[in-house]
C-alpha cells in the first residue's frame, strides 16, 4: 500500500484537506489524516486526528492542505524535512505551499499557489520561482498547486505518475473531473476594469469607451472624446488606471466576450464582430493573452453543457 499522509495544521482549509482524501478511492492508497496537534481548529468544526506528525516517517507521499496562517511551527518544519530526507513525495494545495517553503525544499525551484497570495508567496520567499498563473507544478519529489480545484488536478496527477492514464482517468470520472484542464490559473482570475474614484476626471470617458467599445475605436477618436491630445491622454490614463487606453479598451472587451461565451452558443467568429475585435484572429490573441486560454477552451470550462 502507498502510505498518504494529509497533514492538518491548525485553521486548515476544510477544502483543501478534504481533497486529497479522494486518493482512497482508488486501490493502492492508504489515507492517513495526521493533526500537528490531538485537536485542530479549523475554524469552522474541531478535527481530531487519529494520526500525529510522527506519522510522516511513514509516509510514502505527504499531502499539504492550505491553512489561514502562513507561519510553520518548527516541529512541523522539522518533520517534514525528515520525511524528504527519507524519501517521501511532498505536495502542497493552495497555499500549502508556504508550509513546504518553510522547509527550504523549494529554493531554487519552481511552484506555485492560489493567485492571490503569489506576491506574498515570492515575497516572503525570494529564492522560490513562483508561477501565479500555472494549475500545478512537479519538480519530481516535490510538488505544489493552485487554489482549491487545483489540488483535484494535482492529485490526478500523482495518480497517473503513480498507476498511469487509465487508473487516473477512472479516479477523474470518479470525482468528476476531466483529466487534464487547458489553461491555468489566470483563466479563473477575476479581471476587473481598472477602476478610477468617482469624480475622476476620466469617468465619464471609461463609461463612453465601455459603451462603445463594440466599435472600432481608435486612440486618435478616444482622445477627441476626451478633449485632449493622445499623448496627454496616455499620460493621464496611465497615471489614473495603470494602463494604456486601448489595453483598458481590450480588457472591457474581452469581458464582454466571456459573457457571451458563457451565455450564449454563438461561434467565436461572431462574438469576434460583437466585442468590437471584428478578426477573430485578433480576438482570440487578446482573449488568450489576458485570460490565459482560448475562448474555446474558456467556454468548454465556463458552459452548463461543459458536464
Amino acid at each position: 500500500m502507498h502510505t498518504v499522509a494529509v497533514l492538518a495544521l491548525p485553521g486548515v482549509i476544510p477544502f483543501d484537506l478534504a481533497t486529497p482524501i479522494e486518493f482512497r478511492r482508488t486501490p493502492g492508497y492508504e489515507v492517513r489524516i495526521c493533526g500537528s496537534e490531538p485537536e485542530i481548529d479549523t475554524g469552522l468544526f474541531t478535527l481530531r486526528a487519529q494520526w500525529g506528525l510522527e506519522a510522516l516517517a511513514e509516509a510514502d507521499t505527504v499531502i499539504l492542505p492550505g491553512t489561514e496562517s502562513f507561519d510553520v511551527p518548527t516541529d512541523v518544519v522539522d518533520a517534514l524535512r525528515d520525511a524528504a530526507a527519507r524519501g517521501a513525495r511532498l505536495a502542497s494545495i493552495c497555499t500549502g505551499a508556504f508550509i513546504l517553503a518553510a522547509t527550504g525544499l523549494l529554493d531554487g525551484l519552481r511552484a506555485t499557489t492560489h493567485w492571490a497570495a503569489a506576491a506574498e508567496l515570492a515575497a516572503r520567499y525570494p529564492l522560490i520561482d513562483v508561477d501565479p498563473d500555472v494549475l500545478y507544478v512537479d519538480n519530481g519529489q516535490f510538488l505544489t498547486s493552485a487554489g482549491a480545484a487545483a489540488g483535484l488536478d494535482l492529485c490526478l496527477h500523482l495518480i497517473r505518475r503513480d498507476h498511469g492514464s487509465a487508473v487516473a482517468a477512472d479516479a477523474a470520472r470518479m470525482s468528476v473531473m476531466p483529466l487534464e484542464r487547458e489553461g491555468g490559473q489566470a483563466q479563473f482570475i477575476v479581471h476587473d476594469l481598472p477602476p478610477v474614484p468617482r469624480g475622476n476626471e476620466l469617468e465619464k470617458l471609461l463609461a463612453w469607451m465601455e459603451e462603445n467599445s463594440t466599435r472600432d475605436l481608435t486612440l486618435d477618436e478616444i482622445a477627441a472624446q476626451a478633449g485632449m491630445s493622445t499623448r496627454t491622454l496616455n499620460r493621464r490614463f496611465r497615471d489614473q488606471t495603470g494602463t494604456s487606453p486601448l489595453r483598458w479598451l481590450h480588457r472591457a472587451r474581452v469581458r464582454r466576450a466571456q459573457h457571451l461565451l458563457e451565455a450564449t452558443d454563438e461561434p467565436v467568429e461572431r462574438i469576434a464582430v460583437r466585442t468590437g475585435f471584428g478578426s477573430p484572429t485578433a480576438f482570440r490573441e487578446h482573449f488568450k493573452r489576458i485570460v490565459g486560454t482560448s475562448p474555446q477552451s474558456y467556454r468548454a470550462a465556463f458552459t452548463p453543457t461543459s458536464a
